[in-house]
């Protein structure tokens, strides 16, 4: 699907540049936006269904691009491959015929995730192949904000091809989805198109304010942590406050490529900005063991969801 690109020269989105708030969001929305981008394609366009996000009563939506929004913007038909041999014989089916495979793998065997996951924590997260060489042990990957490669053992271990294996497929068959590539609408079509969208999502938001909703457990969820290794801090973190706090800075990010709604750009921007703040004094009240300062640290995002939602109602 692109035969071009190189993991050594390889350069991230400015969606992901170091000196954004959040520069990176989740697995899945992170690898779109470098797919999308390395098809010559604005990744900003298809970010208005972020408008969406909830509170989930123990999490932050853990937000994705509807694949009907890839479709209508992109041309890329996003869709479900049945594994049923190998997996890598399935990929190197698909890549073959110019897709490109989105496969859930475990994180551990990832050398991009070095110092966070590699060879110490197990996890799930979903990868992009581009290019596979089975023969050669080797594969070249979007994950998170980049594209990489690993090769050798990894490539056993993702695909586990280990030593004494019997040749037969593997008990556990992970999820995976191909994506085909069709014709994207013009620059002036894409604009409109994502308005439309982004109408449409809007008519769909939350009835109730989510960040109001997750304020009000914040400090009493965050007390479970207290003498737990720091890790539970991490992964709470990530499924509330940065699900939160990415989320909307990517709706300021949309919001700025349609270049009309300052206002609504900026409450985003508040949110995204407080979430990362109520991150640091959380991994302080961890720290410390006290949570008690934990009360209203979200109420400025609280305050800026609602008037972001009554801007983009008076605007639709």
């Amino acid at each position: 699907m692109f035969p071009d690109l190189d993991p050594a020269g390889y350069g991230r989105h400015g969606l992901h540049a170091a000196e954004r708030i959040w520069p990176e969001t989740n697995c899945f929305m992170d690898l779109w936006i470098e797919v999308v981008a390395s098809l010559g394609l604005p990744p900003e366009a298809m970010l208005g269904f972020t408008v969406r996000q909830d509170f989930e009563g123990d999490q932050a939506t853990f937000f994705k691009v509807p694949s009907a929004d890839l479709e209508t913007l992109y041309g890329l038909l996003h869709q479900e491959l049945a594994i049923f041999e190998h997996v890598e014989d399935h990929v190197g089916v698909q890549i073959a015929r110019g897709r490109l495979c989105l496969v859930e793998l475990d994180g551990y065997h990832l050398p991009d995730t070095a110092g966070v996951a590699y060879r110490t924590e197990h996890g799930k997260t979903t990868v992009a192949i581009n290019r596979l060489d089975v023969a050669g042990r080797r594969m070249e990957y979007f994950h998170n904000a980049g594209y990489f490669a690993l090769e050798g053992d990894d490539f056993d271990a993702i695909f586990h091809r280990l030593p004494g294996a019997d040749g037969e497929r593997p008990q556990f068959l992970p999820y995976t989805e191909f994506v085909k590539i069709g014709e994207a609408p013009a620059a002036d079509d894409l604009r409109l198109e994502a308005r439309r969208i982004l109408a449409r999502h809007l008519a769909r938001r939350p009835a109730q304010n989510p960040i109001a909703a997750f304020a009000s457990v914040f400090p009493a969820q965050a007390a479970t942590l207290s003498g737990r290794p720091f890790s539970a801090f991490h992964h709470y973190a990530f499924n509330t406050l940065r699900q939160f706090g990415a989320n909307f800075e990517l709706l300021a990010a949309h919001l700025q490529w349609l270049g009309d709604a300052e206002a609504a750009v900026a409450e985003a921007t508040v949110i995204a900005e407080t979430m990362k703040s109520a991150q640091f004094q959380l991994a302080r009240a961890v720290s410390r063991g006290k949570f008690d300062k934990l009360a209203g640290v979200l109420d400025p995002a609280v305050a800026a969801w609602d008037r972001l939602m009554t801007e983009l109602a008076t605007r639709a």
